[in-house]
C-alpha cells in the first residue's frame, strides 16, 4: 500500500468514532475551532492546536505551540515529528492512530474489520468487534471558504475579472433590494429574503433567526435566536441551526460554508427521528450598525444540489441587505412614534400659549410686576415666581420666556402636582424604553424637550424629596440620565419655577431642601392676588366678556352696573382664574343683553389671606391713629399666621423687610412701658 494513502482513526474515551482519511498536498489542520478539518470537543485541546501533513514521501505531525502540547506513544514532540504506522497521537483526552491500512488499525480488537468499497477511497471500516458498534470513513467536515464583506456589494471595476454567476447575483440581489425597502415589518423582510436565496442559491431549506428582544449582550447563544420565517422546497421541514454553529458565527461575525457535514452534528441539529439530512450548510450573520441581530441559515438536502462558494457570496450580500432593511424599518417606526408624540405636544403647547398672550392690568400692583419681568428676562438665572393659585403665575413665567433672548427656542410647563414621583421623574428626565412597565420606546423627558429654551415647574413645592436633589444637580450644570438609561446627557435650559406654598416653612419642617431653595431663590417676582389689585378686576371682565362673546357669538351688550358692583366687592378666592369661569359661565346663561348680577355665580369660600370675618358696623369701636390700626392689624395677621413673617408679609402686600422694620418699632415702643421704676 502507498505511504501517501494514510488514515487517522479518532478514539474517544474507551470507543473508536471517527476515521478521516488524509490527503498528500493538503494540510489536516487539528483543534477546537470549527474552521479545523479535524474538529476535537475537548476543553484541553487549544483551538489550532496540531497538524497533519505529506512531505518528501512522508507523514508528519507538528504541534502549533498548543497550551497543553501534543504526544506521540506518550512522549510529548517539540517539532516536526515523522510519523509510522501504528503510532498514536494525543491530543488532551484523545487519540488519533495514524494507520496505512485500516484493516490493521484496531490491534487490541481480536476481530477483522468488514470493509466495503466506497469511489475514490480504499475502504471504508464498517464494523469493529461487536455487530452493534460500527464507524464510518468519511471526507472530514470543512469550512472551505470564509467571507467578512462580499464581493458582489464592492464597486465593479473595469479590469476586474468576471467571476461565475456574477452577473445573475447582481441582478438579483438588486430585485431584491428593492423588494426588501418595500417591506413594512420583519416577518416580510425575512419571507422575501428566503426567496431571493432559494431561486439564486443551491440550497433545499432555510430560515431566518432574529435576536430576542430580550438578549443580554455579552456572549449570545442558540437560546438568544428566535425563527423569523422558515422554507423548505422537499417535503422534509426546516431542521433548526445547530447550537454550536449558531454559537460560532455569533461569536466570530463571519459566514460560513460547511460541506459534507453527513453525521456531522455540531453543524447541523437532528431531527425528531435523530437523522441529519443536510449534506452541506451556509450561515450568514445579519448586521446592524456593525452589531449583529440574526442568522441566516441554510442548507442542502441532495449530494448532487450542493452549494459553492459563490452561494456563500450571495448569502451574505443578501444578509447584508436584509440588516440595512431592517435597520431602516426599525428607523420609520421609531420616526412614526416620535411624531406622533411631537404632534400630541405640539397641540398641547399651542393650547397653552394660546390661552392668553399678553398680562391684562393697568393697576400699581401688575406694573410693578411688569417692571420685574422686565428686569428678570434678559439674564439667564433662575426665576422664582410666588403667588396664590389661579393669579397667573404660568403667564408670567410665559412673559419672562418671550421677552428673554431664549424666545425663540421652546417653553415647556410641566405641573409638579398633578404627577406621582415616578411619573414625575420620567416626564422630567424621560425614560428608556423597558424602564417600567408601560415604557414601550423611549421618551425624551420636558429637560430635553426644552433645550435652549425655557422649562417651568409649576407648584414646585409639590415635589418629592427624591426628586428634588436629582433636579438640583441638574441646576447646578451636571448631566443627568433617562430613566432606565445610562447615557448622560447635558441640556441647556432655563429654569422658572413656580408655587403659591411657604416654602421657607417647608425647609424648616425639612420637607423641601435648603439648598435647593437657595438655588431657586435667585429671582423672585411676586404675584399679588386679585383682591389686592381690585383696579384690574373690570378691565379682566371685559377682557374675558369680549374674548367669550367672540368665541359663543352671544350678542351681549356687557354688564349692568349691578354685577360689575358685585364683582368689584368680592374677593375673588380663585383669583383670574375664578373670574375668567365666572364670565364665561355667565355669558352662556345669560337671558338678557346684558349680564346680570343673578347671572354671576360666585362662591362662598375664604380666600388664602383671610383671618376671621371683620363686623361691618363694630359694636366696641373705639377711635384710634391710623399708625395704631396698623400696628393691630399687623400683629393680628403676623398671630393668624403662627408667627410666619414671609407668609405675613404676602397677605399683608409688603416687602418682609418692611414687616421687619414695623417690628422691630413697635418692640422698641413697648420696651419703656414694661420697665421696672
Amino acid at each position: 500500500m502507498p505511504p501517501s494513502l494514510a488514515y487517522l482513526v479518532i478514539r474517544e474515551g474507551a470507543r473508536w468514532t471517527d476515521v478521516f482519511r488524509l490527503v498528500p498536498g493538503q494540510v489536516a489542520s487539528i483543534g477546537r475551532a470549527p474552521t479545523n478539518q479535524i474538529v476535537m470537543k475537548d476543553d484541553r485541546c487549544s483551538r489550532n492546536h496540531a497538524e497533519v501533513f505529506f512531505r518528501d514521501d512522508q507523514w508528519y505531525v507538528r504541534d502549533l505551540d498548543s497550551r497543553n502540547g501534543t504526544l506521540v506513544n506518550e512522549a510529548q514532540i517539540h517539532a516536526e515529528h515523522p510519523l509510522t504506522a501504528g503510532e498514536v497521537i494525543r491530543i488532551g483526552n484523545s487519540q488519533l492512530a495514524f494507520v496505512h491500512d485500516l484493516t490493521k488499525a484496531f490491534p487490541e480488537s481480536g476481530s477483522a474489520v468488514r470493509t466495503m468499497p466506497i469511489p475514490g477511497m480504499a475502504a471504508t471500516a464498517v464494523g469493529i468487534g461487536d455487530s452493534d458498534s460500527s464507524i464510518n470513513v468519511h471526507e472530514p467536515t470543512m469550512i472551505t471558504h470564509r467571507r467578512v464583506q462580499t464581493k458582489f456589494l464592492e464597486p465593479i471595476k473595469d479590469d476586474q475579472d468576471a467571476v461565475p454567476k456574477a452577473g445573475r447575483a447582481a441582478a438579483k440581489l438588486c430585485r431584491l433590494a428593492f423588494e426588501l425597502a418595500k417591506a413594512t415589518d420583519p416577518y416580510t423582510v425575512a419571507q422575501i429574503a428566503l426567496e431571493g436565496l432559494f431561486e439564486g442559491s443551491a440550497v433545499d431549506a432555510g430560515a431566518v433567526l432574529l435576536l430576542r428582544r430580550n438578549a443580554t449582550a455579552g456572549e449570545l447563544r442558540d437560546a438568544d435566536l428566535e425563527v423569523v420565517a422558515s422554507q423548505s422546497s422537499t417535503s422534509l421541514p426546516y431542521h433548526r441551526i445547530s447550537p454550536f454553529l449558531a454559537a460560532t458565527v455569533l461569536r466570530e461575525g463571519e459566514a460560513v460554508l460547511a460541506r459534507n457535514v453527513i453525521g456531522d452534528s455540531s453543524v447541523m441539529s437532528r431531527d425528531s427521528r435523530g437523522e441529519i439530512q443536510a449534506v452541506s450548510v451556509l450561515c450568514a450573520p445579519i448586521r446592524r450598525m456593525e452589531k449583529i441581530v440574526g442568522l441566516i441559515h441554510l442548507y442542502s438536502t441532495r449530494p448532487e444540489r450542493m452549494p459553492d462558494p459563490d452561494d456563500l457570496e450571495f448569502t451574505l450580500a443578501v444578509a447584508e441587505t436584509v440588516g440595512v432593511a431592517l435597520q431602516n424599518l426599525k428607523r420609520r417606526q421609531e420616526l412614526a412614534e416620535n411624531l406622533n408624540t411631537v404632534r400630541d405636544e405640539n397641540v398641547q403647547l399651542r393650547q397653552r400659549l394660546g390661552a392668553e398672550s399678553e398680562i391684562v392690568g393697568a393697576s400699581r400692583a401688575m406694573q410693578k410686576v411688569a417692571e420685574e419681568i422686565s428686569r428678570a428676562a434678559p439674564n439667564n438665572a433662575t426665576v422664582l415666581i410666588r403667588g396664590e393659585s389661579g393669579v397667573g403665575k404660568e403667564l408670567v413665567a410665559r412673559a419672562v420666556h418671550f421677552s428673554s433672548p431664549r424666545r425663540k427656542g421652546p417653553f415647556v410647563c410641566i405641573n409638579c402636582a398633578a404627577l406621582s414621583e415616578t411619573l414625575l421623574e420620567s416626564e422630567l428626565f424621560g425614560h428608556e424604553k423597558g424602564a417600567f412597565t408601560g415604557a414601550i420606546g423611549r421618551k425624551a423627558g420636558k429637560f430635553e424637550a426644552a433645550h435652549q429654551g425655557t422649562l417651568m415647574l409649576d407648584e414646585i413645592g409639590e415635589m418629592s424629596p427624591a426628586i428634588q436633589a436629582k433636579f438640583l444637580r441638574v441646576l447646578e450644570g451636571h448631566a443627568f440620565e433617562r430613566v432606565g438609561g445610562s447615557e448622560p446627557l447635558k441640556v441647556d435650559v432655563r429654569v422658572i419655577a413656580a408655587t403659591n406654598r411657604d416654602l421657607e416653612k417647608a425647609v424648616t419642617e425639612g420637607i423641601f431642601r435648603r439648598d435647593l431653595y437657595f438655588r431657586l431663590h435667585v429671582l423672585e417676582i411676586l404675584v399679588p392676588p386679585l383682591r389686592k389689585r381690585p383696579e384690574d378686576i373690570a378691565e379682566l371682565a371685559y377682557y374675558f366678556f369680549n374674548r367669550f362673546t367672540g368665541e359663543t357669538g352671544r350678542k351681549l351688550k356687557g354688564f349692568t352696573p349691578k354685577a360689575m358692583e358685585q364683582m368689584m366687592r368680592y374677593r375673588w378666592p380663585g383669583n383670574v382664574r375664578e373670574l375668567k369661569n365666572v364670565v364665561e359661565r355667565a355669558i352662556v346663561l345669560a337671558e338678557g343683553e346684558y349680564i346680570e348680577d343673578n347671572d354671576l355665580l360666585l362662591s362662598k369660600l375664604p380666600t388664602s389671606g383671610d383671618t376671621v370675618d371683620v363686623p361691618s358696623t363694630p359694636v366696641d369701636f373705639k377711635p384710634c391713629s391710623l399708625a395704631e390700626m396698623e400696628r393691630k392689624h399687623i400683629l393680628a395677621v403676623l398671630k393668624s399666621t403662627g408667627g410666619n413673617k414671609s407668609q405675613a408679609a404676602t397677605i399683608l402686600g409688603i416687602e418682609r423687610s418692611t414687616l421687619d422694620r414695623k417690628l422691630r418699632r413697635y418692640e422698641q415702643n413697648e420696651q419703656p412701658q414694661n420697665r421696672v421704676s
